[in-house]
């Protein structure tokens, strides 16, 4: 009774632990994302927190969902408008992750996002259908607070949902890698020459992409390389990172964002970031799709060889079963010998 009473406070401790670790991160990444404010202080193009619970009920169970919801509390404790107002959107932004995992885990959702399903799932399912919740209880409440104007309900409500989505899409999938992440062994020289020059493409992209030339596109075919050669763990980063670039131009009013009204510079700015996420998502996740399939059929080749091997070592063959002249098989002993159906015509030719 005592071993099991100190298991259970160890566990109770290790929760409370990991409970307070989320809040620190979600306001943390929180403060992060506010830097890119664009809706009375409180709503961003990107915002972190959504991917970094979402990763955190995936990878440790839904029990963390007080740490969310006390990240929440502090992230808008100074923002207001009301008590009332700041209750309803913690809630929002505490259920719309759950929903997002609920989700997930209904349809087997597998962390390591290497079969194209997986990133189906996280697209359709953990990113954009949970965000509603967050972005309706958010932007209606500023509404009925009188926070906002009603005309502006519809350009909040977009930005505050796809900014949660982005979260999800380029925040979690980093997350997912970096706790699957393991000490690389016997990594050939080049493999680390070709990612710290892919690490520096990006870099040089996103000072050409801040630049006066709208030159965005610059960034898919470092995409495609990252998923190709690096898989989840380099589309990921890159993904995040192209983003990142994009919505910086954005918050500064640079070309292409920033002539066309809020709304629209939004719908434009996430159809891209969206765009860069689902082809680093998608590609990668195709790729290792492939690569397991042909390690299967590899294994199973190998299987088949090993055993014609030890056949022809043997000197022995595979026995074919006998059969009589009208193709039947022989009855073992024993077995019932009742009369065989009756044959037709063209049976017997």
């Amino acid at each position: 009774m005592a071993v099991a009473r100190q298991g259970a406070l160890r566990r109770g401790c290790t929760t409370a632990l990991e409970i307070l670790v989320v809040a620190g991160l979600y306001y943390g990444s929180a403060r992060l994302g506010l830097l890119q404010e664009l809706v009375r202080s409180q709503v961003t193009p990107l915002w972190p927190p959504t991917g970094i619970a979402v990763a955190s009920l995936l990878l440790r169970g839904p029990r963390l969902w007080p740490g969310i919801a006390l990240g929440a509390l502090l992230a808008n404790l100074d923002l207001g408008p009301s008590f009332a107002a700041l209750f309803l959107i913690v809630v929002g932004n505490t259920l719309a992750p759950l929903c997002s995992y609920a989700l997930l885990q209904l349809a087997g959702f597998r962390h390591g996002v290497d079969r194209l399903y997986d990133a189906l799932a996280l697209i359709f399912l953990g990113a954009f259908p949970g965000m509603l919740i967050s972005a309706t209880a958010g932007s209606g409440t500023l509404v009925l607070s009188g926070a906002l104007t009603t005309d502006r309900f519809w350009p909040t409500w977009w930005v505050w949902w796809t900014g949660d989505a982005m979260g999800v899409l380029v925040v979690t999938p980093v997350l997912l890698v970096l706790a699957s992440a393991r000490l690389p062994r016997n990594v050939p020289a080049s493999r680390c020459l070709e990612a710290l020059l892919l690490a520096v493409a990006i870099a040089c992209v996103g000072f050409v992409e801040t630049g006066t030339t709208p030159l965005l596109f610059l960034g898919f075919p470092l995409l495609i390389w990252a998923a190709f050669r690096f898989r989840l763990a380099g589309a990921a980063p890159c993904a995040l990172a192209v983003s990142t670039f994009a919505i910086y131009d954005a918050t500064r009013g640079a070309e292409p964002f920033g002539t066309h009204g809020l709304l629209t510079d939004m719908i434009t700015l996430q159809a891209f970031n969206a765009s860069s996420a689902l082809t680093a998502l998608l590609v990668a996740a195709a790729v290792s799709e492939r690569e397991r399939s042909q390690r299967e059929i590899a294994r199973a080749c190998g299987h088949l060889a090993e055993l014609v091997s030890r056949l022809s070592d043997t000197g022995t063959q595979p026995a074919l079963p006998a059969v009589d002249a009208y193709g039947a098989r022989p009855r073992p002993p024993g077995a019932s010998r009742s009369a065989p159906a009756p044959r037709g015509p063209s049976e017997l030719e």
